[in-house]
């Protein structure tokens, strides 16, 4: 094995390509590299930590994996506990959509359960059902096993690049993802590299938080955003804001949208909301705004981790379309 050995959660979750977008570039004037975590199978990147704490929590003995997420991260358990041969729940409140049982239940064969109207109840549940000696909770992001398994994208992004990006761009729910992606550039000798971490108005609570320097709890998730929907981030995350450049940076959900929508036109593949808040520095000119601001030096490349989502569709797409008038 060497230094880009990829063993955590790597029988589970796909090595997929990073590449340059030709139509981002000439938009931007930097060379825009795509990290398409969007075509792993249940969906986006989450299969990479989620799967790495699986995969940990069966060789420790685990004979069921028990999880509250109506998203990706019930998708990536339940894909990753059919994977190891283990039965999994997963624990929905009943707002969630029906398409979403099904796909739980015949894409990956999962026990679906409903327990109480918001996600706070649901886990509740989800935890009581965990105190089962032979089950192991999933928490949808904080926990060190999960930012491990994220960790991988960049240890792939930096063998395919074959040099390091100017920049990395991501977007922040509860954090999961951005922690991930701290050690993973910390074990590459990214240290110099800023991370810029995208939330959308209303799903805000990492921008909050570090404008406030503690948690902040928001009173609720108002964006279209529902995967950025942590009311309060990892206090992990806030804690890697002082060890590194990170730039906390806001746009609406008009500005995801229409990233959505201009992704898919030029490089035809869907993405949800929380994926545009990413894609939305590059179609909105948050980085140049940031380089005329000052906050960043002069930019060549960027590497953007498309981090996906299954909560997309052409008919969910048009409704968006429709409701911010693009």
């Amino acid at each position: 094995m060497n230094s880009h050995d990829l063993s955590p959660g790597s029988k589970l979750h796909l090595q997929t390509p990073t590449v340059l977008s030709p139509s981002i570039s000439k938009l931007t004037g930097f060379s825009v590299y795509l990290k398409l975590e969007n075509i792993q199978i249940p969906g986006s990147f989450k299969i990479r930590g989620i799967g790495n704490l699986c995969q940990k929590a069966k060789e420790s003995g685990c004979k069921r994996i028990v999880c509250a997420s109506g998203g990706n991260a019930g998708l990536a358990a339940a894909y990753a506990a059919k994977q190891l041969g283990l039965p999994a729940t997963i624990v929905l409140p009943t707002s969630t959509p029906q398409f979403v049982a099904d796909k739980l239940r015949e894409n990956f064969s999962a026990e679906v359960l409903y327990h109480g109207s918001m996600w706070d109840e649901s886990n509740k549940h989800a935890l009581e059902l965990s105190k089962d000696p032979d089950c192991v909770y999933i928490h949808p992001f904080d926990h060190p096993d999960i930012w491990e398994g994220h960790s991988t994208i960049i240890a792939e992004s930096s063998v395919q690049l074959g040099f390091k990006p100017d920049l990395v761009v991501t977007c922040c729910g509860g954090g999961g993802l951005m922690n991930g992606l701290l050690q993973g550039m910390w074990k590459e000798g990214w240290n110099d590299v800023p991370l810029l971490v995208m939330e959308t108005d209303g799903a805000d609570s990492l921008n909050a938080a570090v404008k406030a320097n503690k948690l902040v709890t928001l009173p609720g998730i108002t964006s279209v955003a529902k995967c950025l929907g942590a009311c309060t981030v990892s206090a992990t995350s806030l804690e890697y804001c002082s060890k590194h450049k990170v730039i906390s940076s806001v746009v609406d959900d008009k500005e995801a949208v229409s990233a959505c929508l201009r992704f898919a036109d030029d490089h035809r593949m869907l993405v949800e909301p929380a994926c545009g808040a990413t894609l939305a520095a590059v179609y909105s000119g948050v980085i140049e705004k940031l380089i005329k601001g000052g906050e960043l030096g002069p930019i060549k490349s960027v590497l953007v981790v498309v981090c996906g989502g299954s909560g997309v569709s052409l008919n969910e797409l048009q409704k968006w379309k429709e409701q911010f008038s693009l």
